[in-house]
């Protein structure tokens, strides 16, 4: 069986009662994403949530109506055909799924300027990790420091290739992110994500040559602002040494003044 948009579906069910056991979601409104065969959907239905799925694959869309079409008609389950990178998403208190791997950035970060009261998401381990890397050391990315920003995470338990059909070539991941304030004040959260995108991309660089090098997406006033403005020590630091707090020091001094 060859993988169908990048997915993989979950078959082990002692894996399926887990993830849907790190949320509470009796009575919730679920969001998932890439149901595929409907395995997670299924175990969260008897676990009385009402479920919001969003498909990519047509021939899904038809299985997945077919299979749950008492649920559709009782109104506990409502089936998107479209794509998460893309559609507008439904109103959702919880997000549980198991995302289509290549999607897994777009669709995090879009799920985190959405909101949510919890998610419990599938990963590929090693973005996973990167998720988890600790802000102000080497392994810590963009990812990290934006997910970080705005959540907690939480590395809950790893599957083996083997818990999937087709068998994927990497280890997963389910993680969980609870969504909290960002710890320093962010004047714009656009702009804080720019100047993330802007200094990682350039992450071999200092902070002074990062900036600059994103003064198309930044603006070059904002950024010979924030220069002129910003310690010596900050500007020849490199974006993985960074702490939470510095990262909003330099995002709301790039903010265009009125």
């Amino acid at each position: 069986m060859k993988a169908r948009h990048d997915q993989h579906f979950l078959t082990d069910p002692r894996a399926v009662r887990r993830i849907v056991a790190l949320a509470p979601v009796s009575g919730r409104r679920v969001l998932e994403i890439g149901p595929g065969e409907g395995v997670l959907t299924a175990e969260l239905l008897s676990a009385g949530a009402s479920v919001v799925a969003i498909e990519l694959d047509g021939a899904l869309v038809e299985d997945l109506s077919s299979r749950f079409a008492v649920e559709m008609a009782s109104g506990r389950f409502e089936l998107v055909h479209g794509d998460a990178v893309k559609i507008p998403y439904p109103s959702f208190d919880i997000v549980v799924a198991n995302l289509p791997y290549s999607a897994s950035s777009p669709i995090t970060f879009r799920l985190l300027d959405a909101g949510f009261e919890s998610a419990v998401l599938m990963y590929q381990r090693e973005f996973a990790e990167r998720m988890a890397a600790r802000v102000g050391t080497p392994e810590c990315g963009r990812l990290s420091v934006m997910v970080q920003t705005y959540a907690d995470v939480e590395l809950c338990f790893n599957l083996k290739p083997g818990a999937f059909s087709p068998p994927p070539q990497v280890a997963s991941t389910v993680v969980r992110l609870t969504p909290h304030e960002p710890p320093y004040f962010i004047a714009d959260r656009r702009v804080y994500a720019d100047v993330v995108r802007e200094l990682f991309s350039h992450r071999r660089k200092t902070v002074r040559n990062g900036l600059r090098g994103g003064r198309a997406a930044l603006g070059a006033e904002n950024v010979e602002r924030a220069v002129s403005e910003l310690p010596e020590e900050i500007l020849s630091m490199r974006p993985e040494e960074l702490s939470l707090m510095v990262f909003a020091m330099i995002a709301n001094l790039c903010v265009p003044e009125e």
